[in-house]
């Protein structure tokens, strides 16, 4: 079993991968690796052998390792289970994993490697959990200098400060080919969830979203005015906000983004300005460790 640690992740501290080694290596041989900037994941894959792959991080770390199994051509044969202790752990919340450390790393020995959906886009990425455009970006931006501090307290303030700073942008969306925005509407957010929850579980951008249906929950909010933002913001935190006048929300397999320049948020990754971006579902091609349930029995 190969082991990736992150010195960087949000709350990873030595007690709590000592215990999940304790854990772990009661059941199975363990290679620990300790993962910084300048690590060549390629390298550490290389000699993985055909145990599962255990992250020990956030959504980062996951999907930086992922990321790296799919464009290798790996993702479908390794088995990837996950230990979260990153900021957010927004994935691990949409698929049950516990986020208490040992209860984690208990589940890695007794719970069920399951087909799971991978979102890629067209320049070689992929989302394991959300990946959104917009304030949500500008949030995420905004907040990232305040995480080593105030750690899941970082989000919320972000998004205040993002309330106030983005206009809007003039996007031209689709949702399978199907335009959901005119050339001259501005969007406050855009966004794609293979799971439902963002930011810390403090908002619910896909209330719909599982991560094994074949589909992506599109979100779309024409909230500009500032009483708008407001409630968008209010309806987001309990994944209210589907149906309402200046919300599109649909299901499907592809995304499409493209207009005036955008910074995008995947798995809290943070890239851009760019002008174009198509996120495709890609249905069960990586193998992640669950609990296990009566529909996976």
């Amino acid at each position: 079993m190969l082991v990736l640690t992150n010195d960087s992740a949000g709350r990873t501290v030595a007690e709590a991968v000592e215990t999940v080694v304790d854990v772990l290596g009661s059941a199975r041989t363990l290679e620990v690796v300790v993962c910084d900037a300048g690590t060549d994941l390629d390298a550490v894959l290389d000699r993985r052998g055909d145990g599962p792959i255990v992250v020990v991080g956030g959504d980062g770390s996951l999907h930086t390792t992922v990321g790296h199994l799919w464009r290798r051509g790996e993702a479908g044969s390794a088995v990837v289970g996950l230990v979260p202790l990153g900021t957010g752990n927004d994935f691990a919340r949409g698929c049950g994993i516990p986020l208490d450390p040992r209860e984690a790393a208990k589940l890695i020995v007794e719970g069920a490697a399951r087909p799971t959906d991978l979102l890629t886009d067209d320049a070689g990425g992929v989302v394991v959990n959300a990946v959104h455009v917009g304030i949500g970006a500008d949030a995420a931006r905004l907040a990232r200098p305040l995480k080593r501090y105030l750690k899941i307290g970082a989000f919320p303030i972000g998004g205040l400060l993002a309330g106030f700073r983005t206009p809007g942008l003039r996007l031209r969306i689709e949702v399978d080919g199907v335009p959901v925005t005119s050339r001259r509407a501005r969007v406050l957010m855009a966004g794609a969830s293979n799971a439902p929850t963002i930011a810390g579980g403090t908002a619910t951008l896909g209330p719909d979203a599982t991560p094994d249906d074949g589909l992506l929950d599109a979100t779309v909010s024409f909230a500009i005015g500032p009483l708008a933002r407001i409630g968008y913001a209010l309806r987001l935190l309990r994944g209210r906000h589907p149906g309402h006048e200046d919300v599109v929300y649909r299901q499907g397999r592809t995304l499409s983004i493209r207009g005036e320049p955008f910074f995008v948020n995947a798995d809290g990754e943070l890239t851009g300005p760019i002008r174009s971006r198509t996120w495709t579902v890609q249905p069960g091609s990586w193998c992640f460790i669950r609990p296990i349930t009566d529909e996976s029995r």
